[in-house]
């Protein structure tokens, strides 16, 4: 099953790689984003002081992640709301469902949440006959495709406006030509009747706050608000590690989230929901759930060195800077989270064994490390990773048998040098040349090795 999971990996990326349609619709919109995103770092007045502050803050919360949950659930307790804990996938989907049941709910709509995509309640929901709607555009977008999300914050990130506008004139008879202007207002005027007849909202959150007992939502779109807000249930998945210590981090954390994500500086709504509404309140839904998701969490949390792959906030700055994210593309990966931090915390998140490969598919580059806005380190945690996967005994047997013959040839220089670059290029070509790929040109190894070189040139002087 693992060596599976590996070798679909590997074909779909030489697949991607070489798909030079994607790679110009992904080149064009990750172009935009660098040049938002250099906008809006510029306005901070020193951004590696607010990226250190946020890493202590999350090393503090992580930490000491017991007490902060347990805070988080007497506050919102207290507002009214009520507190699930699921320890995986499936008891977070039997949870909510016991909540559909209790309220002989047909009908679901939902604002973006990967903790969502992560339990795969779509199509949980869809079996057991319940219509389910996604109300972020991109995510409609999607879901009419019967696609996973691409990216975290651009869900639809692979489509270009011509593939969205055939879309929509396939299922909507709106026009080929349709500008994206056009095609946003008529999911507007489709999405609009979902908020005010739906049984029960389904969101994520960007973070838990401690102290008041609230989650914090952030968009652009203003779906999450009219999500949240028109049914009469609220349901709200989220992992546990999103937690914050108090209301007065927002102040540093959302401007840190919009910068990355998006290059604003702000993003447009900015929702704090602190439980279910009150007799005194207009509008907001009669009951609040939030359903607290550890689904392989704290698998990651066990691992000392490697749990500050839980301080991410989910900006998806990395995957823009990522080589091999932009080469083979979102889908390639065949997890929930993508790019350089997915492969730091899938194999935690979905078993080592099957996502070892992961924490291979990266070249090192460090400008995920460079760019995230929490300072994880992202290329030395998946070196980590590498070394568990070997510790483990996870390497297949061919694998360790070249390894073991490399290390016997690299430690004994002559036995390098008495095969020479004739004799080295044969193995190449016959031995590595799958490996290397069909499109490239494997390289010519010289005649005579460096070590021989560098003895005939000491003899010339």
């Amino acid at each position: 099953m693992a060596q599976n999971v590996a070798e679909k990996f590997l074909k779909d990326s030489t697949t991607k790689s070489f798909d030079l349609r994607h790679r110009e619709i992904i080149n064009n919109n990750i172009d935009k984003y660098n040049l938002a995103f250099e906008k809006g770092k510029s306005k901070f007045l020193d951004l590696a002081n607010s990226k250190k502050k946020a890493n202590l803050v999350k090393w503090k919360v992580i930490e000491n992640l017991d007490r902060y949950l347990l805070d988080f659930e007497a506050n919102f307790t207290r507002n009214g709301g009520k507190v699930i804990w699921a320890n995986d996938a499936e008891e977070a989907r039997q949870e909510i469902w016991k909540i559909m049941e209790k309220h002989k709910a047909k009908s679901v709509v939902k604002s973006k949440s990967m903790a969502t995509e992560e339990i795969e309640l779509n199509h949980f929901l869809n079996d057991k006959g319940v219509d389910t709607i996604e109300s972020d555009l991109g995510e409609y977008i999607i879901q009419l495709l019967d696609h996973k999300p691409y990216h975290f914050v651009t869900p639809a990130m692979h489509l270009s406006l011509e593939d969205i506008a055939k879309l929509f004139h396939e299922k909507f008879d709106t026009p080929l030509d349709a500008t994206a202007e056009q095609l946003t207002m008529k999911a507007r005027e489709l999405l609009r009747s979902h908020y005010t007849n739906a049984d029960i909202g389904i969101s994520g959150a960007n973070f838990l706050i401690a102290d008041s007992g609230s989650i914090a939502i952030t968009e652009n779109e203003g779906n999450a608000r009219l999500t949240t807000t028109f049914p009469k249930v609220h349901i709200a998945v989220v992992g546990i590690e999103k937690i914050l210590p108090s209301l007065a981090d927002l102040d540093l954390f959302w401007p840190l989230l919009a910068s990355h994500g998006t290059g604003q500086n702000l993003t447009v709504y900015n929702s704090i929901l602190s439980g279910p509404r009150l007799d005194t309140d207009t509008d907001g839904p009669d009951e609040m759930y939030v359903v607290l998701l550890d689904n392989g969490r704290s698998h990651l949390l066990e691992k000392k060195e490697q749990r500050q792959g839980l301080y991410c906030i989910r900006c998806g700055s990395c995957l823009n800077v990522c080589p091999i994210y932009q080469n083979i593309g979102g889908h390639t990966y065949e997890t929930t989270y993508q790019g350089p931090i997915g492969s730091l915390i899938s194999p935690h998140l979905s078993g080592m064994k099957e996502f070892k490969h992961l924490s291979y598919a990266s070249s090192l580059c460090g400008k995920c490390t460079e760019v995230c806005p929490v300072g994880i380190d992202i290329q030395k945690m998946l070196l980590l990773n590498r070394r568990d996967a070997v510790q483990e005994d996870l390497t297949p047997p061919m694998e360790k048998r070249m390894w073991k013959g490399f290390t016997y040839a690299i430690q004994r220089r002559k036995l390098i040098d008495f095969f020479g670059g004739k004799l080295k290029n044969f193995f190449a070509r016959n031995f590595f040349k799958k490996a290397w790929g069909p499109n490239r040109a494997l390289p010519e190894f010289p005649k005579k090795s460096f070590a021989q070189q560098w003895k005939e040139k000491e003899k010339q002087h």
